[in-house]
């Protein structure tokens, strides 16, 4: 069987640590392959780990042809659901495939609108065409996809822009938490290398001095986020960070004050109102007490 490994499709999703791949060939080693490898034509799409074990060793393997590709955008989509599904995916590695995602569904939305002439049929009558995935519109749709928070998403964001090699390869080792490196990215990139050479420890250094950094620069801004923390219960993370934005919990938290406010204005309005509307009846010509005149002192006559 002539089976084509690319590099691009090898590299497209990050490669098993060295104690995975160990794992997994003590697995094979044992219990042999179990899964099929998926093929579109002679090209592999999934199991390149599995089939380099299993022909480093001689270990026979099944493979499985999936016909509903049609470029190798499809083929991208597919293995990107397949990882976003699977456990062992850490939440950067997941963050990072969803905005993939995000950016491949994109370019196809602007290809249609460019050119919106319906692709010919295949040939193949018989096979299902891949079902177009759902667009990811929102940081909200992205983070649902990748089952993270949109914060995290953030903060991902900001270290594919951002961050150094050597930071991002710490991340992905999980030396050091995505929300840490978001704020090591904002250090130059020759201070972020240097933190991730010295580690687990450097790294938790290189966070807390650019946070005390900051704190001097936005003391206001520190004042909302406590009272976002202390009244507003605004969640925090792992490190002590706000998962939402403290200035818009505290403007939401005003506006209910403001708005149970004016509903006991309302009420004691109202209250006022049904008070006067009282005494006028009391005071109006048609009150008989208004009317009839009082008795004197004495009880026996009317009073001077």
């Amino acid at each position: 069987m002539n089976i084509i490994v690319t590099e691009e499709l090898k590299a497209y999703i990050d490669p098993l640590t060295e104690d995975e791949h160990a794992a997994l060939e003590r697995s094979i080693l044992a219990e042999g392959c179990r899964d099929a490898l998926v093929l579109w034509g002679d090209i592999l799409v999934d199991g390149h780990n599995r089939h380099g074990i299993c022909t480093k060793h001689g270990i026979p393997f099944q493979t499985v042809q999936n016909t509903r590709f049609k470029s190798m955008e499809d083929v991208h989509l597919w293995m990107i659901d397949q990882h976003l599904g699977r456990r062992s995916v850490s939440d950067f590695q997941r963050g990072v495939l969803a905005l993939r995602k995000k950016e491949i569904m994109e370019a196809r939305r602007l290809a249609v609108l460019n050119d919106p002439a319906p692709e010919a049929p295949a040939a193949d009558a018989s096979a299902t065409p891949v079902p177009d995935a759902p667009p990811l519109k929102s940081r909200e749709a992205i983070a649902r996809a990748a089952r993270i928070s949109s914060a995290t998403v953030t903060q991902i964001e900001k270290i594919q822009k951002a961050a150094a090699p050597e930071l991002v390869a710490a991340v992905k080792s999980g030396e050091v938490s995505i929300s840490a490196a978001a704020v090591i990215a904002d250090l130059p990139a020759e201070e972020q290398a240097a933190a991730a050479a010295g580690g687990k420890k450097e790294l938790r250094q290189a966070a807390k001095r650019v946070r005390e950094s900051k704190v001097g620069k936005k003391a206001a801004g520190d004042a909302v986020a406590e009272v976002a923390v202390a009244l507003l219960d605004v969640p925090t993370n792992e490190d002590g960070e706000l998962e939402a934005d403290p200035a818009v919990a505290l403007l939401r938290a005003q506006v209910g004050a403001l708005q149970d406010e004016n509903i006991k204005l309302r009420a004691q309005v109202a209250e006022l109102q049904a008070q006067l509307a009282a005494a006028k009846q009391e005071g109006s010509p048609s009150d008989p007490r208004s009317s009839v005149a009082k008795p004197g002192k004495d009880g026996g006559g009317w009073g001077r």
